[in-house]
This record gives C-alpha cells, sequence and structure tokens, in this order.
C-alpha cells in the first residue's frame, strides 16, 4: 500500500468516527517527531487532511490541536533523551548510519541557531528527524529544549491543521464561484 493510500485510509476513519481524530493525530504527531520513525511516518500529510475536514467533519480543533502538539513535544523528547543516553552508538543506527549527514547537519545547524534550531527544525523533514536527537547528544540544557520544543510542537501542528482547514475553505469558495461554472 503507498503512503497516498494509507494517508487517505486514515483520513476516511477519521472522517467516519471523528471521535479517534485527537488519538489519531497524537500518535502521528508522535512518530512524525521521533527520530527514527520520522522517516516512515510523514504524517504531516495527514494532518493537513484532517484539518481539511474539521470545520465540515465537526470535529473541535482544540483537542486535535494539544493532542498533536503534545505527540510532537513527547516525540522530540524521547528523541532528545535517546541522544543523550546513547549518544556514542547513534550514528550506527539506522537511518543514521545510511545517512550519516543528517547528524553533521544537525550538529552544524544546533551550533549555528542555538535553542532556535528546534523550533526551526520542526518544520523541516530532516532536521526535525534530527536536531532533537544531536540536542540530546551535544547536552543542550533541557530547560531550553523543551521550551523551544512544546512551543514548536504547538505552532507545527496548529499552522498543519489551519493550512487544511484554509485550503478546504479556498477549495470550497473555487468550486462554488468558479469551478462549477465549467461543468455547467
Amino acid at each position: 500500500m503507498s503512503l497516498e493510500e494509507s494517508s487517505r485510509h486514515v483520513i476516511d476513519f477519521v472522517r467516519d468516527h471523528r471521535s479517534w481524530a485527537a488519538p489519531i493525530v497524537f500518535a502521528l504527531a508522535f512518530a512524525e517527531s521521533l527520530a527514527f520513525l520520522s522517516f516512515v511516518v510523514p504524517a504531516w500529510a495527514v494532518l493537513v487532511g484532517i484539518g481539511a475536514m474539521m470545520r465540515s467533519g465537526g470535529i473541535d480543533f482544540l483537542p486535535v490541536l494539544v493532542a498533536g502538539a503534545l505527540g510532537a513535544a513527547l516525540g522530540d523528547w524521547l528523541s532528545y533523551w535517546i541522544g543523550s543516553k546513547f549518544k556514542h552508538s547513534i550514528g550506527g543506527l539506522w537511518p543514521f548510519s545510511r545517512h550519516p549527514a543528517l547528524l553533521f547537519r544537525g550538529e552544524a545547524f544546533l551550533k549555528k541557531w542555538g535553542v532556535l534550531a528546534i523550533f526551526i527544525g520542526r518544520f523541516s523533514g530532516p532536521l526535525r528527524a534530527s536536531v532533537p536527537i544531536v540536542a540530546g547528544m551535544l547536552r543542550m540544557p533541557q530547560q531550553p529544549f523543551q521550551i523551544a520544543n512544546f512551543i514548536s510542537a504547538f505552532v507545527w501542528v496548529a499552522v498543519l491543521l489551519q493550512l487544511g482547514d484554509v485550503s478546504a475553505l479556498v477549495w470550497a469558495w473555487l468550486w462554488e464561484h468558479v469551478l462549477q461554472r465549467f461543468w455547467r
């Protein structure tokens, strides 16, 4: 099954079982933020898709936002912890063993931007996977890391959900005011 098909199944499931929206968003955001799963679970597309149906599907924004932000923050927190505990062996583990540049780029990015790298890295796939683990490896102080981690998690989830919502509104407007004229 392709990633697109998997995403469609998850979105369809949430459409049919909207009470599962928050737990599913939590799990997907956690997986996408965890260093080793983020490469195989690109949840951002599903978050945008769920955001697109929130208004029309009667899904409350706030519980989904909080669940997604907590999932993303906990995924980064665990990545940070793994980096701090296993710093010398991380490079030998997949995906870093096959793509060692990820750790080097994460380290250079973190050294250049400091705690702001945690926030910026949240919005870039490869950096999202490597910056928190490198922050743990470099023993970045916990408090600044966690503050940037939680703030960026809330902003990241809000942006993705709102992107879906705004896209749905734009599509509905285009359909009503422009595209239907071509099919009449």
